[in-house]
């Protein structure tokens, strides 16, 4: 296998590894850099569970390569809190109970940062469509969006991580 070098930031800070080819971008950032945040949950893009931020847009990371990711800014959760504390959204899904085993929160998480940095004031719908890819099977789904909108007027948006 060929190794490539690959440089992008990572929450703001800048990252450099060699990536195999055809090498996911959630396996470089679990057992490369060592951000466990993303998780692995099916490997095939359909559960959500490995959401990250690529360039302000989420992506799956279990089919994103890695190789593709040169001169990217890439978000996970890992990169929410700020001088020592949580972000909005985080603080949201604590007081509205989000979260459950906390296996898809991380995803959920991201794919709601997209949203409220694009769109501070969403609308229930826009909230159901932004998170539509990510499978929860403990919390179920109402605390998950009314814990979006808590955070959305808690104004989570435009903070960059």
């Amino acid at each position: 296998m060929t190794k490539k070098p690959v440089q992008f930031k990572l929450n703001g800070a800048d990252k450099a590894v060699f990536v195999d080819d055809g090498q996911n971008l959630l396996d470089v950032l679990r057992r490369g850099i060592g951000d466990l945040s993303p998780k692995y949950g099916c490997g095939q893009g359909t559960c959500g569970a490995c959401t990250v931020l690529v360039d302000g847009e989420p992506h799956l990371s279990c089919l994103v390569l890695a190789e593709t990711m040169e001169g990217r800014q890439i978000s996970t959760t890992g990169g929410l809190a700020r001088d020592g504390g949580l972000d909005p959204l985080q603080d949201a899904f604590m007081d509205g109970f989000a979260a459950q085993c906390g296996f898809c929160t991380p995803g959920m998480l991201m794919a709601a940062k997209a949203l409220l940095d694009r769109n501070p004031n969403p609308s229930r719908d826009d909230v159901i469509e932004a998170i539509s890819g990510n499978i929860c099977r403990c919390t179920g789904y109402e605390p998950i969006i009314n814990a979006i909108l808590d955070a959305a007027q808690r104004g989570s948006g435009q903070r960059t991580a």
